[in-house]
């Protein structure tokens, strides 16, 4: 239960309502985090088009690692609602249960397939949600020596950037969800 007011679609009149329909002619389906924002929308629209950037804008990141980044932060973060929501969409991708589940575990993330490079980008991940004043020079170097340029890392900077904000949105404003909720979106 959402620890402040939201308004349901039921109850969405004028601009919500038109941002509630279009978000479900777009997604899907309507999230709980777009209903936690319900109360200023046009912070919603705004949040909705940040995230259409960075995770499906053009980019040097395939979708997938995107992805893959927002479930790592969001599991070092315990951001369950984020976790299982990515997870889904990784899995449009990965099509491995057993491979998304290792991703989010740290202990387990080398036995997930993953290139040298992603792992890196896994640790990049961990480091700057963990420890966000620790120097990141040589572990960005390192990324960068497996064949990621620099717009690369600023794309994964900006995902690891976003999924540390939107998991404070849904930790610190109770966000849940449910198995019906995660599932049905457009990825």
């Amino acid at each position: 239960m959402p620890h402040i007011q939201t308004i349901s679609p039921e109850d969405a009149t004028g601009e919500l309502k038109k941002i509630y329909k279009d978000l479900v002619e777009t997604r899907g389906k309507l999230a709980e985090i777009h209903k936690i924002q319900s109360l200023n929308p046009d912070v919603l629209v705004a949040h909705m088009d940040l995230y259409m950037t960075i995770m499906f804008g053009r980019s040097p990141l395939k979708r997938y690692q995107r992805e893959m980044l927002g479930v790592v932060v969001s599991a070092a973060n315990n951001c369950d609602y984020c976790v299982n929501h990515h997870e889904q969409a990784l899995l449009s991708y990965w099509k491995d249960s057993e491979r998304v589940k290792m991703l989010a575990n740290p202990d387990k993330r080398e036995s997930a397939s993953l290139s040298k490079g992603e792992l890196l980008l896994c640790r990049y991940a961990d480091q700057l949600t963990e420890s966000p004043s620790e120097n990141t020079s040589q572990l960005i170097q390192k990324i960068k020596d497996t064949g990621f340029t620099d717009r690369a890392v600023l794309d994964a900077t900006q995902v690891v950037a976003y999924f540390n904000f939107v998991n404070r949105m849904v930790l610190g404003l109770g966000v849940t969800f449910t198995a019906d909720e995660i599932k049905g979106y457009k990825y």
